[in-house]
């Protein structure tokens, strides 16, 4: 993420929104943010989201995601939220959601689900 630019921004139990600066090496052809920008911050939002409901000696990986484009992914930043629809034991899935945002507009530009798996932190219990 750092290598992105990205920064987390909010951090509640279940939910954390990561935002990703407008650059032209995040862009693609046409100069909308690209595709594979949006989906790297849609999942680390869930996964950290999921992170947030756990014990400190658990980690997450990501099982698998989808993640719908809806529209052309433009404005100044991305904000990805990433909330917890259903935490379990083993299993946790979260719903992914990206937004173009200028200045105070923001216009959904994608969507999606993920399944988390909880792991043993490395180096933990």
């Amino acid at each position: 993420m750092s290598h992105l630019g990205a920064r987390i921004t909010l951090i509640a139990p279940g939910r954390v929104h990561i935002e990703l600066p407008r650059r032209p090496e995040l862009t693609q052809q046409h100069g909308y943010f690209h595709a594979g920008a949006s989906s790297a911050i849609a999942d680390s939002a869930g996964g950290y989201a999921g992170l947030t409901l756990f014990d400190e000696d658990s980690d997450v990986l990501t099982v698998e995601y989808k993640l719908n484009l809806l529209a052309p992914a433009v404005g100044d930043r991305l904000l990805a939220a990433g909330t917890v629809i259903r935490s379990g034991r083993t299993l946790t899935v979260c719903r992914l959601e990206v937004y173009g945002v200028t200045g105070t507009e923001h216009t959904l530009v994608a969507n999606g689900q993920q399944t988390l798996i909880r792991i043993t932190a490395p180096g933990g219990g």
